[in-house]
């Protein structure tokens, strides 16, 4: 049993980190978080905090745990991503990204003790990530063809805890870790406020790195048709280290020790599910994410360069920074579930927030610009199994820069387009 657990999180993690970048580009939802996980959630909006019909609520609302149906649950969720993403600018036509589609996936597991008091869980979650893949002019002086490519990923690992304060309000929290990676490929323009500002290089990097992760949440039974949930995940700051690789014209090529500090934001949300008819359950979520505070820029510093020349040149370390300046932002989900005649259960939802990235700071390596998701699912049981199917499509507007807050020029006058789809499926197991 312990070496299929480590065998169950060291592929949570293969999917979650390598499997974007080998196979094909990502771009998520609100900012690069998704628009709901599993699915269940997915398949009605994304709309989660009010429920406790799925093994995500341990990443979405902790408190809902101890409301689940029976003695527990156990799911695992495969999750299929397609892209679209074109981007242009005055050196390059209309180009395509790379477009292959590629797994992402959770496993969750909650139990409850004999009383019904109490529920403990754990679970593993691809919370978000970002990648692209384009094969573009590169600026001068690094003309000809170059690789612009991208990876930035997220899991969080999560031990969970839920207790119902009295039969109407329950409560829970996780505490756990966050795993981040990171990886940039491609012509680039330092940014950093130094003497060296505005050096063409051909920079390669990549950096992984964990950070504590916690949340609490809460629900409460407004009636036997209505539960409000209330959830809060605290933002997670990243040290990362990894190793980088510098080309600059006329200097030569060098490796380099890298440190990179990055932050996931924070989150508050609120949401009410609703049975509005013995069939019919409607839902929606309102949720709040300060990407200001969290996506300002990546800070960067290399050292301990391989190159003697580079050493002469810049010193032992030098630090960098890749402009984000990102906005805050606010999901509006709405949901809507429905039990049919038939058997099974129909899900659809409808997601909109605002696109957090500046036309300023909006570049190939970064196209998380979608506003709008509409989504559907089905599901049905057998015995103590259930099989639940989702469809989620995103969308954004065109996005157009005028002047970039990069220096170099290399992103002033691009356009770019955005539009993605899930497939998902689950299967639970329930006790």
């Amino acid at each position: 049993m312990r070496g299929c657990f480590s065998r169950i999180l060291y592929l949570s993690f293969f999917t979650l980190v390598a499997l974007p970048s080998t196979f094909g580009p990502s771009v998520l939802a609100d900012g690069i978080l998704r628009d709901g996980i599993g699915a269940i959630s997915t398949g009605r909006g994304g709309t989660n905090l009010g429920f406790a019909d799925n093994g995500n609520i341990i990443l979405d609302n902790p408190g809902g745990m101890v409301n689940i149906d029976g003695r527990g649950l156990t799911e695992l969720d495969l999750d299929v991503f397609f892209t679209d993403l074109t981007y242009a600018d005055p050196d390059n036509a209309r180009t395509d990204a790379a477009d292959s589609p590629f797994p992402m996936g959770q496993i969750s597991l909650i139990r409850k003790s004999d009383d019904g008091n109490v529920a403990y869980g754990f679970g593993v979650f691809s919370q978000a990530g970002f990648s692209t893949r384009y094969n573009l002019n590169g600026p001068f002086p690094l003309v000809g063809p170059r690789v612009y490519k991208s990876v930035g990923a997220m899991m969080r690992i999560l031990p969970s805890l839920s207790i119902a304060l009295t039969p109407r309000l329950s409560v829970g929290a996780t505490i756990g870790a966050a795993v981040s990676h990171t990886e940039l490929e491609g012509p680039y323009f330092t940014q950093a406020q130094t003497p060296f500002r505005g050096t063409p290089t051909l920079l390669d990097l990549q950096a992984t790195g964990p950070g504590l992760s916690w949340s609490v949440g809460g629900q409460y039974i407004l009636s036997p048709a209505t539960t409000l949930g209330v959830s809060y995940q605290h933002a997670t700051t990243i040290n990362a280290d990894g190793t980088a690789t510098l080309t600059v014209p006329g200097l030569g090529t060098s490796g380099f020790d890298l440190d990179m500090a990055t932050k996931w934001p924070s989150s508050l949300g609120v949401g009410l599910a609703h049975q509005a008819t013995q069939c019919t359950t409607i839902a929606a979520d309102v949720i709040w994410t300060p990407w200001s505070d969290a996506k300002d820029s990546y800070d960067l510093v290399f050292s301990n360069p391989s190159n003697p020349a580079f050493q002469a040149t810049l010193g032992n370390a030098f630090p960098e920074v890749f402009p984000l300046n990102w906005r805050d932002s606010v999901a509006v989900r709405l949901g809507l579930q429905r039990q049919l005649s038939i058997g099974g259960v129909a899900r659809a939802g409808y997601v909109y927030h605002r696109n957090v990235i500046p036309e300023e700071t909006l570049t190939p390596f970064i196209q998380a610009t979608v506003e709008h998701s509409i989504s559907f699912g089905y599901g049905w049981k057998v015995g103590d199994y259930g099989v639940d199917l989702g469809y989620q499509l995103m969308v954004g507007p065109d996005q157009k820069v005028g002047a970039s807050d990069f220096v170099g020029g290399d992103f002033a006058g691009a356009t770019s387009t955005t539009s993605a789809h899930w497939l998902l499926l689950s299967l639970i197991r329930r006790f």
